[in-house]
């Protein structure tokens, strides 16, 4: 899978065309959508559930590095090279990934597990997709994950500029800095959550404080609230990572044999909401005029935001909603 990833990543770069473009990237998520779910899996069969939280958030503060690396890095890099070129060694340094997986990942024995047919996999993901614990942790987690990822990758810039008026390379320097946050909060958090735990805060509540405080942050965000830029994006960054908590969080909930696939479940809410939250912040400027210089005025960006942030809202309250008490995954049979 990442050998087509690498693929991808080589047509991407020596694209001529927009189709080109399409299909590059197209294989290069093909590729690359084990990567996640893979190693929470895999850290799943050799950790103990208390360590998750942290495990996790070290696997995601090592993919976060990609945060980091396309703001400043990037934008000093394209004055000595261009795009097509850094493309081909990104598609290299795929190749060493994927070689390094192939001669190294062997999975211990203790992750084996007895055979299952397609019919009792796919009969586990329905009683997932119909389970009402499943949907409740998820609520707030996949609105929270998919508004971030989408504003990271794709939104900030525009904000930036647009809606704060921020020059290109203070642009490029605060994308990095919210990634490096985001770097940080997966470790921080990670490491958190047991400590809470300890003083009786479930890693569930925990995980909902966290995202709670994440939108506190964007309506201060929205407020343009009178401090320094770089300690609301680091907050940003910092609180915008807890969604990744709750993949712990289904691990306390569901049996081992199932985590795969909650997992991907999650993965793939979260992912739907990111392209959704992505086409919609671009539907919604869509209704003002564009500036003579094309872009669009800040109460656009203003009212993007602020939807977005009310639909978070919506979400944490059917996170909290008293529910009965979930069966521990010790007690409950796998399909």
């Amino acid at each position: 899978m990442m050998l087509l990833a690498a693929v991808g990543t080589i047509i991407f770069g020596l694209a001529e065309s927009y189709t080109g473009l399409m299909v590059g990237r197209f294989l290069i998520g093909v590729g690359v959508a084990a990567c996640l779910n893979a190693a929470f899996k895999a850290l799943a069969g050799v950790f103990p559930l208390q360590r998750l939280p942290l495990v996790n958030g070290l696997v995601m503060a090592i993919g976060g590095m990609g945060g980091v690396v396309v703001g400043t890095p990037l934008n000093w890099l394209l004055q000595f090279s261009d795009w097509r070129l850094i493309s081909i060694v990104i598609a290299g340094l795929t190749v060493v990934v994927a070689g390094a997986i192939w001669m190294g990942g062997k999975g211990p024995a203790r992750m084996t597990r007895p055979h299952t047919t397609i019919g009792e996999q796919v009969r586990g993901t329905r009683d997932i997709l119909s389970s009402a614990r499943f949907w409740q942790a998820a609520s707030l987690s996949v609105m929270s994950g998919g508004v971030f990822y989408a504003v990271q990758t794709l939104w900030l810039a525009p904000f930036l500029i647009e809606a704060r008026h921020l020059s290109l390379d203070q642009t490029a320097a605060m994308v990095s800095v919210l990634g490096l946050a985001m770097v940080g909060g997966n470790v921080l958090l990670g490491a958190a959550a047991r400590v809470v735990e300890r003083w009786g805060l479930s890693l569930f509540h925990f995980t909902g404080v966290c995202m709670v405080i994440f939108l506190l942050v964007q309506a201060l965000v929205l407020a343009n609230w009178p401090v320094p830029q770089a300690l609301l994006w680091i907050a940003y960054g910092l609180f915008g990572s807890a969604s990744i908590l709750s993949y712990a969080v289904m691990a306390e909930r569901f049996p081992h044999s199932m985590l795969g696939r909650v997992g991907t479940s999650l993965t793939l809410m979260t992912f739907l909401l990111i392209f959704a939250c992505q086409v919609g912040v671009g539907w919604i400027l869509s209704f003002w005029e564009p500036l003579a210089d094309g872009s669009y005025p800040p109460i656009a960006h203003q009212v993007a935001w602020g939807i977005l942030l009310a639909l978070q809202v919506l979400s944490a309250i059917w996170y909290f909603w008293p529910m009965a008490t979930p069966v521990p995954p010790q007690q409950t049979q796998s399909p």
